[in-house]
């Protein structure tokens, strides 16, 4: 199995217009038939498609293209399989509809029912409603209470599942970080009476 690259017709249309390699030399390197290759070249085949650049996503070099535009019988050596992803990606605030908005103050209420050991500034960041809102339902405050329904806000798409157990984590190494504070201050105030 030979490796092909990123988006290898997008990779071809590139290839064929800024270069001077031949068509099977673009064909062996993206994985494609030759005829596809002279079908691009003649405007054919990939109509609409956005050529790709192999040079700025590192998985070919200018001397390995000049290489092989020098020579018609060298092959393009692909440099780079590993594609990097990370996972650092900051949670951008998107557009939420309407719909889901008035789904917000349910989400709120089920998370209460369902996970009473987050705290309200974590359900408030989670769900993206305001701290005084979540504190109003805990309390049974809430302007429209009466018509809450709980539901869950990972089936609504509102975070992930991921998010929430990280949460949940955090207010569980919260809970026995405060437990072993309580328990230390019990033993310090016995030893103290003692």
């Amino acid at each position: 199995m030979t490796i092909s690259p990123l988006m290898p017709m997008a990779t071809a249309v590139w290839l064929v217009e800024n270069t001077t390699l031949t068509f099977k030399q673009i064909a062996d390197f993206c994985n494609l038939h030759e005829v596809e290759v002279q079908g691009i070249a003649d405007g054919e085949v990939a109509k609409g498609i956005k050529a790709y650049n192999p040079i700025t996503s590192g998985q070919l070099t200018k001397e390995e293209i000049e290489l092989s535009s020098k020579d018609q019988d060298r092959a393009l050596k692909i440099t780079s399989t590993d594609v990097e992803i990370t996972s650092d990606e900051k949670k951008i605030k998107k557009y939420v509809p309407l719909s889901k908005r008035q789904d917000k103050p349910d989400s709120v209420l089920w998370l209460i029912k369902s996970y009473p050991q987050l705290k309200d500034s974590q359900i408030a960041k989670l769900v993206g409603i305001t701290k005084n809102s979540v504190v109003s339902i805990r309390n049974k405050s809430y302007w429209n209470y009466n018509n809450l329904n709980a539901k869950d806000p990972v089936a609504m798409n509102l975070f992930t599942q991921k998010d929430l157990l990280e949460a949940s984590e955090k207010a569980e190494r919260r809970i026995k970080r405060e437990k072993k504070l309580k328990e230390k201050a019990l033993k310090v105030t016995q030893s103290q009476n003692s």
